[in-house]
């Protein structure tokens, strides 16, 4: 017996096509889903890794500002040395500059004049006798040579005063001379 389907079966072909339609559309939907999903876990992965960086740097800048900063104390300390260095040379350079000042004085005085005092400031102040006028001059004459130890000399006051009493008394002159500071007087 031949049997016939009283179904419609367009009816039945429509259904099963929106079926397939529907699944292919879960389908797609689902792999979109699984690219998104991807996709977020490959960026957060970058973006967690670029965050381990920063972290690396920033830990490392701040080693570095660390560094920065110990060579800046260095380089302060160093300066403060220097300046020690330059205080302790020319201490050590000035230091024969009273032997040599007294050695140059002893050859450069004549006969006749006596030394009472000397003071050394900025520059060299002498008081002393002397017999005569001349000997002063001749004492002057003798400063104002040549000198490393010795500037320009200048007589600043003379006057004659009498040494002794009675027939002892004698007549000399007080005289007050003041040396320059020689520029070459700071060196060895």
């Amino acid at each position: 017996m031949i049997a016939f389907n009283l179904l419609p079966w367009r009816d039945a072909q429509r259904r099963e096509q929106k079926r397939l339609f529907h699944g292919l559309l879960v389908l797609s939907g689902l792999c979109g889903l699984m690219v998104v999903l991807v996709v977020s876990a490959v960026n957060a992965a970058q973006l967690s890794t670029q965050q381990n960086r920063n972290i690396l740097l920033q830990s490392e800048n701040r080693l570095l500002d660390n560094r920065l900063r110990e060579i800046k104390g260095l380089r302060q300390d160093i300066d403060v040395l220097k300046a020690r260095q330059h205080a302790v040379e020319s201490l050590q350079s000035d230091r024969t500059r009273p032997v040599h000042l007294l050695d140059e004085l002893a050859t450069r005085v004549p006969p006749g004049v006596a030394l009472k005092s000397l003071k050394q400031t900025d520059h060299l102040v002498l008081i002393g006798l002397a017999q005569s006028n001349a000997r002063v001059s001749e004492l002057l004459r003798h400063l104002s040579q040549s000198s490393p130890w010795l500037g320009k000399a200048e007589l600043v006051e003379i006057k004659a005063t009498s040494l002794g009493q009675g027939k002892e008394a004698r007549k000399v002159y007080e005289f007050n001379v003041t040396i320059a500071a020689s520029p070459g007087a700071s060196q060895p």
